[in-house]
């Protein structure tokens, strides 16, 4: 392979660098900071395109070499707090730990690679300023390739942009795809203006295509249908107990009935102060409730008078509630009589295996199982994209070393169905934690009638790293691409309503026992996206496909 030049090595990392900032780091990712994803592709593009010490453009495996080393140092920016889930939580040992980040960042990087590789072979028959047309579209094809083929879609580079209005509302139609479509347009569109900035006559031309494109998206966002969301006549009540997870729960462990008590609880006092936005964002506000019937009986106004609400939720089992164990029935229908309100309660779900003759006698479930107030347990969600290394460890007899991490709960089974639970003429739609960076998956519960989505997570594994924050703009996203309020309930947080626009409505302050109590709509209307999926991404795939083969057919050609 012919020597690449020290500055592509440079602009390649350069580029890795860039790509992690518009990202959560160690909090909620300031608005300012998001602004780099304008510019985070551009180096790497630029280095791909450029020519190597004897002037000829790159080969596909240097191109391939120079992203493989952006896409690893992303992951290991991005992706960081995978060390720590795996040291401080899981158990393992720190080399081990760190070995397995950096495997972890090794596989990933590879779609970069093939990013930057389809790029070098699409330049080989097509001149630069037409490869720069195929950025946005070969991009989009390789985040669906790492969908699809990897399962790990953790931050598209579209969510870097979930707050900006004019963006987001190209997400009911394309999903996130379509988001990251436009970021890295416009990165080869910074690339196109310097590379053509000798030739005099074709400013004129950009210009007048920039401008047309600006004013067809302009019309275009007026043309698309924003549905008003409905009016937010419905509470739910969402508990957060703030549960230490894993290897650091080292303290006194309470009983089962403890937590059944500590729950329930705060499932009917829900607390008097909650945050107006994204917790630890400067500018969140603070509230704090005076609840008047509390006032009323000569009580302080922490409220010790159950407040009536319509849905509880209870976040992912931290403390391994199980559907079989007779007692959690009786305080789950004891709960949903008192209260009169559906329950939607993370537990473990254990299920008898018809087949005698197996060696395993039932199967066990991350689940959601559900409680109506007339004593019946209508239906149970059972998790289906479980977390490799989490809920189960794949090539298990190759990472035998890991079996500490599934030792708490050990390895879970898939669920098979998408169930969509109705009460009281309403439609809910339930996924459990991991579930909601697939955007795909989430939107079939919509599909299938779902009017509100609730998410249940265990986001204490991840400590104060920046996962709980990425976790979070990835449920939001899912609400946009949806139109549908999502009511979060975590562990230790992010615990929040957020509305169909993705706005956070309330929350929580991490690592804090509580509840929240708020307000959410009911949505009928359909999306695109819930209808169609990731429609867009397959015609981005097609596309690619479509010029890599007129590339090699025309490079076979002149051989």
């Amino acid at each position: 392979m012919r020597l690449i030049p020290p500055r592509l090595w440079a602009m390649a990392v350069l580029s890795g660098i860039l790509q992690v900032l518009p990202f959560p780091i160690a909090g909620p990712v300031p608005l300012w900071r998001t602004t780099f994803c304008w510019v985070a592709l551009l180096p790497l593009i630029w280095a791909i395109l450029a020519n190597d010490k004897n002037n000829n453009p790159l080969t596909i495996r240097q191109g391939a070499a120079l992203g493989y080393l952006c896409g690893f140092l992303w992951y290991m920016g991005n992706c960081y707090w995978i060390y720590q889930t795996m040291y401080l939580y899981g158990g393992l040992a720190k080399p081990i730990s760190a070995g397995i980040l950096i495997l972890f960042c090794l596989y990933l990087g590879l779609y970069h690679a093939l990013f930057a590789a389809l790029l070098a072979a699409l330049r080989t028959r097509f001149s630069r300023q037409t490869t720069l047309l195929f950025v946005p579209v070969v991009w989009v094809a390789v985040e669906l390739a790492r969908a699809r083929i990897t399962g790990l879609p953790w931050d598209l580079l579209g969510i870097a942009q979930v707050d900006n209005p004019m963006l987001t509302r190209l997400a009911p139609i394309t999903g996130a795809y379509g988001l990251s479509f436009v970021i890295a347009a416009v990165n080869a569109l910074w690339l196109v203006r310097i590379r053509l900035r000798e030739r005099r006559y074709t400013r004129p031309a950009l210009t007048v295509a920039g401008v047309i494109i600006v004013v067809v998206y302009i019309l275009g966002l007026r043309l698309i249908a924003n549905p008003k969301p409905s009016p937010t006549s419905a509470t739910a009540t969402l508990v957060q107990e703030n549960l230490e997870v894993g290897a650091a729960n080292t303290g006194p462990q309470p009983t089962s009935q403890q937590l059944l008590d500590s729950f329930s609880y705060l499932s009917r006092r829900p607390s008097t102060k909650f945050l107006l936005g994204i917790p630890e964002l400067p500018g969140t506000q603070t509230v704090f409730l005076l609840r008047q019937h509390a006032l009323d009986e000569g009580t302080d106004s922490s409220a010790t008078v159950p407040i009536p609400t319509d849905l509880i939720v209870w976040p992912e089992a931290p403390s391994g509630f199980f559907t079989t164990d007779p007692n959690f029935h009786q305080r789950m229908n004891e709960l949903a009589a008192s209260s009169q309100a559906l329950l939607i309660i993370g537990s473990i779900g254990i299920v008898p295996n018809p087949d005698t003759h197996s060696d395993r006698p039932y199967f066990k479930y991350d689940s959601a199982a559900i409680f109506t107030p007339d004593g019946s347990s209508p239906a149970r969600y059972d998790k289906i994209h479980l977390v490799p290394w989490g809920e189960y460890i794949p090539f298990k007899s190759f990472f035998f070393f890991a079996s500490k991490l599934t030792a708490g709960a050990g390895d879970m089974d898939r669920g098979s169905n998408r169930t969509v639970f109705s009460f009281r003429g309403h439609n809910y739609g339930t996924f459990v934690c991991y579930e909601s960076i697939f955007g795909d998956e989430i939107r079939q519960f919509v599909k299938n009638g779902a009017e509100v989505l609730v998410n249940i997570s265990d986001d204490g594994w991840y400590g104060d790293t920046s996962a709980a924050w990425q976790h979070l703009n990835m449920v939001r996203m899912r609400a946009i691409e949806n139109h549908r309020w999502i009511l979060r309930s975590t562990n230790t947080g992010v615990t929040a309503a957020i509305n169909p626009y993705g706005h956070v409505t309330a929350a929580l302050p991490r690592h804090l026992r509580s509840s929240l109590r708020v307000h959410f709509g009911y949505e009928q209307d359909l999306t695109f996206y819930a209808s169609h999926g990731d429609l867009f991404a397959y015609a981005c795939a097609l596309l690619t496909t479509l010029g890599l083969a007129f590339s090699l057919r025309s490079r076979i050609a002149k051989q």
